[in-house]
């Protein structure tokens, strides 16, 4: 569910998506009606109305509606599940026919479902609605479309619509469909959901101006960035297509690996800006918990979230969290084994990309080690890398003094890409803070100096 380009295409893709939803609704207003009219207004018994004799309209071909049928190969079932499922949301009013009281008991119509929420006036739909509009009264219909509204059908699968249980001594029956916040914006306003980093989801949009031409990394790792970015455009025919949802897990899983500032987390990004994908960075500090099965919670709701968005979750530092399980010798370690076997659980479960950064290899537990489909290790680099990241580091603004000599510096000094850019941060600041745009070698090597104190290291 990726973004409009700019608000001038927004204004273009609500009138789209307000135009198919348009649509939609008349003919589950249809449906509606018909059934209604076939339930009350016979002579002796209910005559016999089927849904699908109301033909599914067509929809422009640009609707997010639209979309969202050829992805999934919505059929008219679930096509008047959702619509039913929406009409609370953009025309609430459509429903209040629902609200009719049987005139034999003086109260609303049982096979109607339905609740009333305190603040909502209208008529929220439940699974006994959807089973009303589709089958009516008749048992043997009402089994045929039941699956489509079981838990693991299509819709809930896909977090499309959700069911929210009322208590555990209801029928399954009586739950409330609902619509996420995400998936209802998408179909409606076309924009796509970003949430903002917090307590209840400690992750945080991460992106580069950057450019694939200005990542300096040898090619044996672009070769296999590429890879993923292969899986993220193609998973879907190999997994449809090519019929292998039963043989391989629904996700991709990779790890890099290496000393800080050689490019794991500029990779990551420039990967969802390859393949059009949001990437959240998780803050482990806010996810691990001292406290007794929160952190699995805090994990839930990481991967809850990002189910069916097409995400790529990067995490940090991943040692924390996905480090070798350790011998138990208490309570504590106990549970804490058990937090990595949930998280492999979630993670094999999940539907989008998962990249863990690490300084070493060896830190992260070889359960995670088995299951990666890419390894891949971001080295220190090399001399002819060093002077390249140097040239393309500087602004074009800047004027360098005769004595500047990068491939002098490259040579000089193993440093890593991000230690360049704090040099070439300090020495632009520097410069203009001196009302400047000159630079020189000694201010170069000035920054260097700073970093390398920084380190500990000695020049």
């Amino acid at each position: 569910m990726d973004a409009a380009a700019n608000p001038d295409n927004l204004v273009t893709i609500a009138t789209v998506n307000a135009d198919a939803l348009e649509r939609e609704l008349h003919w589950l207003a249809q449906v509606l009606e018909a059934r209604l009219h076939a339930y009350f207004y016979s002579d002796d018994e209910p005559l016999h109305f089927r849904f699908d004799k109301a033909k599914p309209p067509d929809l422009p071909a640009r609707s997010n509606l639209q979309q969202l049928i050829d992805k999934h190969q919505l059929q008219a079932a679930e096509r008047l599940i959702l619509a039913l499922v929406l009409t609370p949301y953009i025309r609430p009013q459509m429903l209040d026919v629902l609200f009719s009281r049987n005139k034999h008991t003086d109260r609303g119509h049982t096979e109607f479902g339905g609740l009333q929420s305190q603040s909502h006036g209208g008529f929220l739909p439940t699974i006994e609605t959807a089973l009303f509009v589709l089958a009516g009264d008749a048992l043997d219909e009402r089994f045929t479309v039941q699956p489509k509204l079981q838990p693991d059908a299509l819709l809930f699968r896909q977090d499309i619509i959700q069911a929210n249980s009322l208590g555990p001594l209801e029928p399954w029956t009586s739950q409330a469909l609902t619509i996420s916040k995400e998936m209802l914006d998408w179909l409606t306003s076309g924009s796509a959901f970003k949430p903002a980093f917090s307590r209840d989801f400690p992750a945080k949009r991460i992106s580069t101006q950057r450019s694939w031409q200005q990542l300096v990394l040898p090619n044996a790792i672009r070769v296999q960035l590429q890879e993923i970015a292969d899986w993220v455009k193609y998973h879907q025919v190999l997994m449809t297509d090519w019929q292998m949802e039963d043989r391989l897990s629904p996700g991709y899983t990779a790890l890099f690996y290496g000393p800080p500032g050689t490019g794991k987390t500029l990779s990551a990004c420039l990967l969802g800006q390859y393949c059009e994908r949001e990437v959240y960075k998780i803050d482990l500090s806010l996810l691990i918990s001292k406290y007794i099965g929160e952190t699995e919670k805090n994990l839930a709701r990481i991967f809850d979230t990002a189910a069916n968005k097409n995400w790529i979750l990067f995490f940090d530092e991943a040692d924390a969290l996905f480090g070798k399980r350790t011998q138990v010798e208490d309570s504590r370690d106990r549970y804490a084994n058990q937090e990595v076997s949930y998280l492999l659980q979630r993670i094999e479960e999940f539907d989008g990309v998962v990249i863990l950064a690490s300084n070493l290899k060896n830190n992260i537990d070889e359960a995670f080690i088995r299951r990666f489909q890419n390894i891949i290790a971001f080295s220190m680099p090399a001399a002819p890398e060093r002077q390249l990241l140097w040239q393309q580091g500087f602004s074009s603004k800047v004027d360098f003094s005769d004595d500047v000599d990068f491939s002098r510096l490259a040579d000089r000094y193993e440093i890593s890409g991000g230690t360049i850019m704090n040099v070439v941060r300090h020495c632009s600041l520097h410069a203009i803070s001196k009302q400047t745009t000159r630079i020189c070698q000694a201010d170069i090597e000035q920054g260097i100096k700073r970093e390398f104190i920084k380190q500990g290291r000695r020049i």
